[in-house]
């Protein structure tokens, strides 16, 4: 059987794969890249563009039951299920054609099949028309990952889904259990009630959203509580059980107390695990640790020409840090000079809810733990005169600066449309800008980035609109 030889082989196209196989063949590497399901990866068929789209829906839906507050009104509001999900699903299909036709531009070979190191520099791929044989230089496993589950807590597509069965329901549940509070959850939590579900989130740590400033959870834990949503935290569910009609859930609560609910459908977002199994890491010696390949910064495991970068290489598992990492990797291999290893610290994290929460670098607790000397800015969106016109007046922008240096060491934001907002600081902690250069930066006026601004000005004493 002959044998096609590469530069490099990615074997995977989601958000991480496929930007790398774009960049190596933009260096002049010969490069295919092998996709088991769909060209876009997890990321854009079944995760982050379809949930948005499914998120854009319901915040439609929710603004069309307050026509009233701009002067407007409408009669009977309502929905057609099919229809969002049917949107959602588009949206995606869209974009997986995108990134097939980027691939064709840049002289990317796409095999479709299911691919297995066999040896240092070798991979074999199964196809629909049997099994071929890959040689290459250089192998960048990007295999993403999948939704965990536990002994007690499995999926069956039914009554109790994963991330995937949520994206397709075939009805509307009237009530919900989400098990999980990361961004995930609540992004799912947020939709399925704005589309009028009656919705219970169980968190097993103290808060929900535990990945943010303590205070940013607790402001969107009132929010969600006043849109009449359940939360529990630090509750955990011990036992789920799907029959012909519900899910039957025993919780047992903060306090000690168990109690036993039922619900329509539940929802596991209790984390994630990377594809590794099949993929012949064993045999090559490639270092596994809970459920995520060991890499350096530059994506490198430590056997000569594998590669491995993304969800399957551990937190934080989001597509925009796979796809800086698989670029980091290819410069690396092409051995440009000016390549540099992916910053963890200056990589934003988003959750599209309502209310939507972005941020980057430290929280203010992880800021002193490091033995930081801080000051702290915060302006709330009542202050701020777009988010009064736009109707939005909940929310908060908070930044945490070194009192000795004025370098930005953190921000978080809650509120509308502060996932667009959040890159300004991103920007700002790449180029090491300090709080000098964020105070003389003239925002536009009106606009919700004026928030951050003032949030800069209050951390040392000069807030001017609040």
């Amino acid at each position: 059987m002959a044998t096609d030889r590469y530069d490099l082989i990615v074997l995977g196209a989601g958000p991480g794969g496929y930007v790398a196989a774009i960049r190596a063949a933009q260096l002049g590497m010969k490069t295919a890249i092998v996709e088991r399901e769909n060209l876009g990866g997890i990321c854009l068929n079944w995760g982050c563009i379809p949930t948005k789209a499914l998120l854009r829906s319901s915040e439609v839906y929710h603004h069309l039951h307050r026509l009233k507050d701009f002067g407007l009104h409408a009669d009977n509001p309502g929905f057609d299920l099919d229809a969002v999900v049917k949107r959602s699903r588009s949206v995606a299909g869209q974009l997986n054609r995108g990134v097939g036709h980027l691939l064709k531009k840049h002289k990317v070979t796409t095999i479709m099949g299911t691919g297995r190191l066999t040896g240092p520099g070798t991979l074999s791929v199964e196809t629909q028309d049997g099994t071929q044989t890959l040689a290459a230089a250089h192998i960048l496993l990007a295999t993403g990952a999948r939704a965990r589950e536990l002994d007690h807590l499995k999926a069956d597509g039914e009554r109790i889904w994963t991330y995937r069965h949520a994206m397709t329901p075939k009805a509307m549940p009237k009530s919900l259990l989400v098990i999980g509070s990361g961004a995930i959850g609540i992004e799912f939590a947020s939709f399925y009630a704005d589309m009028g579900a009656e919705v219970t989130v169980v968190e097993a740590v103290d808060r929900i959203l535990p990945v943010e400033d303590p205070e940013i959870s607790q402001f969107v834990a009132k929010q969600l509580t006043a849109q009449g949503l359940t939360l529990h935290t630090g509750a955990s569910v011990d036992a789920l059980t799907a029959t012909r009609d519900a899910v039957e859930a025993r919780i047992t609560l903060a306090d000690g107390t168990t109690e036993t609910r039922q619900f329509d459908r539940a929802i596991l977002a209790i984390g994630i695990v990377g594809n590794t199994e099949g993929l012949g890491l064993e045999d090559l010696g490639v270092r596994v640790e809970r459920g995520h390949v060991v890499t350096d910064q530059w994506g490198a495991t430590g056997i000569d020409g594998v590669w491995a970068i993304g969800d399957l290489t551990g937190p934080p598992w989001l597509a925009h840090k796979a796809s800086h990492e698989g670029v980091a990797a290819v410069e690396r291999m092409a051995g440009l000079e000016t390549a540099h290893p992916l910053d963890t610290d200056n990589i934003p994290g988003c959750t599209y809810a309502r209310p939507q929460v972005a941020s980057v670098g430290l929280t203010e607790s992880q800021a002193k733990d490091a033995g930081y000397e801080v000051k702290i800015g915060r302006f709330p969106f009542i202050g701020n005169g777009k988010a009064i016109a736009l109707g939005e007046p909940e929310g908060l922008v908070k930044t945490v600066f070194d009192a000795q240096t004025g370098a930005l060491l953190g921000a978080h934001m809650v509120g509308a449309e502060v996932t667009e907002l959040i890159q300004g600081y991103v920007i700002a902690r790449q180029l090491e800008a300090t709080e000098e250069d964020l105070m003389r930066t003239v925002f536009p006026h009106p606009t919700l980035s004026e928030m951050m601004h003032e949030s800069v000005l209050d951390a040392f004493g000069r807030v001017i609109h609040y």
